[in-house]
């Protein structure tokens, strides 16, 4: 959800209108997209989740289970339709005449549900608490193009009595230059480039404002979140860890996305099986994650209580680049080997019923700027005999460690079984080697695998779009140090692409640089594209009517209850 220490430059460039057909650390929400249909405005409604990775700080969550909290809780300068589309929330304008100064005036009179006001400094504040590197927010890259962006080295800290030194990061800076708070209501930006579309991703959480009680407590803090969205805590403790998060609405809140129910209650599975199950028997009102085999069946099950669109998240497998059976030539003709002995067509019809299609690049067709044919993207198709022939040129190099079997590190709880049964299926018939799922009750434990290193073979990813840009699914994924990057592929031209695709003049001349990166990608393939996503969803006879914003997310604030 959310880039490139190396080359200091993140932006948003290449964003203009989505062609949808109606979906990790979260996006923000939407203008009301809701249905007008009347309902219980008191009624609370349950809905499907998983436990969050990290306490609920905004510029903390980039996965979507804490991400669905977070952008309840919040609102900030900007918020998303559901087209995509941004729109002021908390700023009354935007302004700048050279896209590398600008100028943002903040609404008066908002506060947070604890009555503290919310001026341009808690924004300045905020802002400085998530870039600083000691405070570990892992969204703090979101600041990298403003000027000033404190640079960081490791320190060493300490040594444990088994030798091994632990290191903590040490900012040159605990502020940015380019951010000032000038009075109550006006901040200044100064940005390290120009950036014409800069502004664009200011409604994503990792900009949302935080009260005092955050920046000196944020542990604390994050378990007992108080923030200024449409909902809010139902009372300290509602976080019952592995178990759910109630939240009531906020009937202060008079922002873009009013709550048109009382509150909701996330309830956590680990498997979307008896989700399901209770959605029928109408024990649970509203999920995104179905069983893959009620795919074929869900809108039977549910007549007139299901919906389905096109939505900005796609799938990957990715690669470990310190995995040694993955390095080198013979590594990166394994690497083309694995995406050829795929069936992406066949499972997305089989697995998936067709609420999946296979993969053309490494960012959705929804996204403008999307670039079907790229260079090397050949290597989405599905060729067994080649996929074999690669295998055994790369065994040639240097022979396969097949000492244990190829496993998929996956959370069990999104429906991942079953296609991840066909992946390995196709490994073994058309590749001859075992391959298996690493099975996770939760998504945190796989993101917590992935960040320690400590992945023994592969592993599932996925990204629902921050915000409406071809760029937002190759920086924070891909580019060198960026915090979604886990698995900390490297390669400095990716990194020239992305900088001056942000500082290009035009969305055109952009998308361009962009497009040209992903070849660079398939060149190297840090992860095999798998999918993109038409995100199907279902909801009980306690529901009138309920959808999905651009990115896949539901639109909970809009949700009637009978």
């Amino acid at each position: 959800m959310r880039f490139t220490r190396t080359s200091k430059a993140l932006g948003i460039v290449a964003v203009a209108a989505l062609a949808l057909t109606g979906c990790g650390a979260g996006g923000g929400g939407g203008t009301d997209g809701s249905s007008n249909a009347a309902g219980d405005p008191n009624k609370v409604i349950t809905a499907y989740s998983n436990e969050p990775q990290n306490p609920l700080l905004p510029a903390n969550t980039g996965e979507v289970y804490g991400g669905r909290v977070v952008n309840l809780l919040f609102e900030g300068l900007r918020s998303y339709d559901a087209n995509g589309k941004a729109v002021n929330a908390l700023a009354e304008s935007i302004e700048s005449p050279d896209a590398q100064n600008w100028t943002i005036k903040v609404k008066q009179g908002q506060k947070f549900t604890n009555g503290e006001a919310i001026t341009a400094k808690t924004f300045v504040d905020s802002w400085n608490f998530a870039a600083n590197s000691k405070n570990l927010q892992q969204n703090g890259f979101f600041f990298e193009s403003i000027e000033g962006y404190p640079e960081v080295s490791a320190v060493t800290s300490s040594t444990g009595a088994d030798g091994k030194k632990t290191t903590t990061p040490a900012p040159t800076a605990d502020t940015m230059s380019g951010l000032k708070a000038t009075d109550d209501s006006t901040i200044t930006v100064k940005l390290a480039q120009p950036e014409a579309d800069w502004s664009l991703r200011l409604g994503y959480s990792a900009f949302y404002p935080m009260p005092s009680a955050a920046l000196k407590d944020p542990k604390s803090y994050g378990e007992n979140p108080v923030g200024n969205g449409p909902y809010k805590f139902e009372k300290q403790g509602s976080w019952v860890h592995d178990q759910s998060i109630s939240l009531v609405k906020n009937a202060d809140y008079n922002g873009t996305r009013p709550a048109k129910n009382g509150g909701v209650t996330f309830k956590f599975y680990t498997d979307p099986g008896p989700a399901y199950t209770d959605l029928q028997s109408d024990n649970l009102d509203i999920t995104d994650v179905l069983p893959s085999n009620a795919l074929k069946t869900y809108v039977n099950d549910f007549p007139d209580r299901n919906a389905t669109k096109a939505v900005a998240t796609d799938s990957t497998l990715n690669i470990p680049g310190y995995n040694p059976n993955f390095q080198g030539e013979a590594g990166k003709l394994r690497r083309q080997a694995l995406s050829y002995a795929i069936n992406r067509e066949e499972i997305a019809k089989v697995v998936f019923n067709g609420t999946r299609t296979p993969a053309k690049a490494f960012a959705p067709p929804v996204i403008d700027g999307f670039k079907e044919g790229l260079k090397g993207s050949e290597v989405l198709k599905f060729d067994a005999a080649k996929a074999k022939d690669l295998w055994d040129q790369a065994n040639k190099i240097k022979p396969y460690d097949d000492s244990k079997p190829l496993q998929i590190a996956s959370n069990t709880d999104g429906g991942n079984k079953e296609w991840i049964d066909a992946v390995t299926n196709g490994f073994k018939n058309n590749l001859g080697i075992q391959a298996e799922i690493q099975p996770f009750a939760k998504f945190a434990e796989v993101l917590n695998l992935r960040k320690s290193q400590q992945l023994p073979g592969l592993t599932r990813s996925g990204w629902q779009g921050d915000y409406p840009s071809l760029y937002n699914f190759l920086g924070p994924v891909w580019a060198t140090d960026a915090p979604s990057n886990y698995e900390k592929y490297s390669n400095p031209e990716f990194d020239k692409l992305l900088k001056e695709g942000l500082a290009s003049k035009t969305t055109d001349e952009a998308n361009a640089k962009f497009n040209q990166a992903q070849e660079i990608l398939f060149q190297d393939l840090p992860g095999l594209p798998l999918w993109d996503q038409a995100r199907p969803i279902v909801w009980s006879n306690n529901i009138t009517k309920a959808e999905t914003g651009w990115n896949g997310e539901i639109l909970y604030y809009g949700i009637t209850a009978k």
